[in-house]
């Protein structure tokens, strides 16, 4: 095999996953977020520039799509979670966990918090 034909599948995910705001706008979307005005809203530093290319990133990548809903005072754009874009629950579950065990509790660990902490993310993306 030539190195062209053989990729390896961790390099490959993080250039998709590794753009700025991309994990991001997935947790946000996992969440129940959709709108753009809600990313923007929840992200003031991010600009719309940004978030635009971001999003037709995402779409393009086949991570989510976008709806427009009709029918409502203003037509209203939608973006949904794809299967591909859902199947990263469980990479965002992981980097969850390892940040509660390695990164953000200190020396003080509350078996019971983390353990609440796991759950609730466990529940939001549906492990």
């Amino acid at each position: 095999m030539t190195k062209d034909l053989v990729t390896c599948p961790i390099e490959n995910t993080l250039k998709l996953i590794n753009r700025k705001w991309v994990i991001v706008l997935i947790r946000d979307m996992f969440t129940g977020k959709k709108h753009f005005s809600e990313f923007k809203e929840d992200h003031p530093n991010l600009s719309a520039t940004v978030l635009t290319d971001t999003l037709k990133f995402m779409e393009n990548n086949s991570l989510i799509v976008k709806k427009n809903v009709v029918g409502t005072k203003k037509n209203l754009t939608e973006y949904h979670l794809t299967k591909k874009g859902s199947r990263l629950n469980k990479i965002l579950y992981e980097m969850a966990v390892f940040g509660l065990d390695e990164l953000e509790c200190g020396d003080e660990k509350d078996s019971e918090i983390i353990a609440m902490f796991k759950d609730y993310y466990a529940e939001l993306l549906k492990i």
